[in-house]
């Protein structure tokens, strides 16, 4: 996607914009930089458990935008950047502005903050990140050079947990991030993430796996190889969606699919000129014709769990699963 918002499979507007100086910067009841020296005991009063669910997709997904959290967590932006402000305001979370190209949208991003970066951690059992290595941390997530391609990434299951919260009877019941992903599937694959729809009674899995057209077409089919080995070893039956910068792009992958077929795979793929919303009639399967079909009737199946396949989702791994 050189040259256009990163976020433009499945864009959505941001909050942060040069030139306008009444949303350049969201308002919030923010104090300034976080206060040192709290605890979490000293804060607990002050969390709800949205709160938590914030801190759980921060520590996943790494970060995630006002307008992404808002989607997810929120009814109205004001009341997003006004929670995010008084969170920022006692060490739970932190923020930073991603400036793009003049008149294009700044993008307000969250991270994990010291507290709630120590509350993730001793809840897994884990030794919790020293002030110097959560700096660290932070600083990597501003400087990565593929901050753009995990903002249109996140903006996948985004658009999910947002449609779920306007239809009751479909849910995102798993969203994991690459790094998961990968720990889950025994480092067989590294997709751009995972996650399992649901909608009424059928569950279907999938594989991410978004292209920004900076790869040779060849490279992008290439991926296949180690789902396919995932699947030969006893992964599940989840179909690897490739999400294109341009209906041009898909085309030419699908011609590539078609030289070079992929038998025990489920192949699906979507553009922008085909809808914005995931859960939409916007995948074409490979080798199925230019029939588009919803997320939730493409091919799936969750096999058996066993040491590459973690089954089905557990009410443990919802994502929104502190405010249920």
């Amino acid at each position: 996607m050189p040259g256009t918002d990163p976020t433009r499979h499945f864009p959505a507007g941001e909050v942060s914009r040069p030139g306008n100086h009444r949303t350049h910067q969201p308002r919030t009841t923010d104090a300034g930089p976080p206060t040192h020296g709290s605890t979490l005991i000293q804060i607990s009063h002050r969390l709800r458990p949205r709160d938590y669910a914030i801190a759980a997709l921060l520590h996943e997904h790494t970060m995630l935008t006002t307008d992404q959290l808002t989607a997810i967590l929120f009814t109205n932006p004001i009341t997003c950047r006004h929670r995010l402000g008084i969170l920022r305001s006692i060490g739970f979370v932190d923020r930073f502005i991603r400036r793009n190209q003049p008149g294009t949208p700044n993008v307000v991003c969250w991270v994990a903050g010291p507290l709630s970066s120590r509350m993730t951690a001793l809840a897994a059992g884990e030794s919790p990140p020293t002030p110097k290595a959560l700096r660290e941390r932070q600083d990597r997530i501003y400087a990565s050079p593929t901050l753009d391609h995990l903002i249109a990434v996140n903006w996948v299951g985004t658009r999910l947990l947002a449609r779920s919260r306007a239809d009751r009877t479909t849910s995102l019941l798993r969203w994991w991030s690459e790094r998961t992903t990968a720990n889950r599937f025994g480092q067989r694959i590294h997709p751009d993430g995972h996650g399992i729809w649901a909608a009424g009674d059928r569950q279907v899995g999938f594989f991410l796996e978004l292209d920004r057209g900076t790869e040779p077409i060849g490279k992008v089919a290439d991926k296949l190889t180690s789902h396919r080995r995932l699947t030969a070893e006893g992964g599940p039956t989840y179909p690897i969606l490739f999400a294109l910068p341009s209906r041009t792009r898909e085309q030419h992958l699908h011609r590539r699919l078609a030289e070079r077929p992929e038998p025990t795979l489920v192949v699906a793929t979507t553009s922008p000129e085909s809808g914005t919303d995931p859960a939409d009639p916007v995948w074409r399967l490979a080798g199925n014709g230019r029939h588009r079909l919803a997320l939730a009737d493409l091919p799936a199946s969750h096999g058996q769990p066993g040491p590459l396949n973690p089954g089905p989702p557990t009410a443990a791994e919802h994502p929104l699963r502190h405010t249920r």
